[in-house]
């Protein structure tokens, strides 16, 4: 009853080890682009840079999702995880230029801002997982 779970436990656990340390490089570059922390701004209680991240974390990680369920290819996967990677740090260059504002909007917690960044992440994440079947 459990042989084929335990006998694709390996596979498992590559997939899910590259898949976290994906996210991983990716939380850690995103939060290096941004002019500000968005690590320390949450733990000050920033709702907005909760939220914005939070969106491009799932933003990031639809793509990676969706490489694992189609590929079955370590390669393939981490290939998808650039993709998605350099399309959300386009995202949010081109959050910066529709609103030259948005930096200092989230550092100061206007959630409007957050929102608008997390939903541009997360529509980017999904177009680009459509685009990986």
């Amino acid at each position: 009853m459990f042989d084929p779970v335990i006998n694709a436990l390996p596979a498992f656990a590559s997939f899910f080890a590259t898949a976290i340390g994906l996210l991983g490089g990716f939380l850690a570059l995103y939060v290096l682009v941004t002019p500000y922390n968005e690590l320390a701004l949450i733990r000050s209680g920033n709702t907005a840079a909760a939220v914005s991240l939070g969106g491009a974390l799932l933003g990031f990680a639809m793509p990676i999702a969706v490489s694992v369920a189609v590929s079955h290819n370590l390669y393939a996967m981490i290939g998808w995880g650039v993709v998605a990677g350099a399309l959300q740090l386009l995202t949010y260059v081109a959050a910066r230029l529709a609103l030259p504002q948005i930096n200092q909007n989230i550092q100061e917690g206007k959630l409007a801002s957050g929102i608008f960044l997390a939903s541009l992440s997360l529509s980017t994440g999904i177009l680009n997982a459509g685009c990986i079947v």
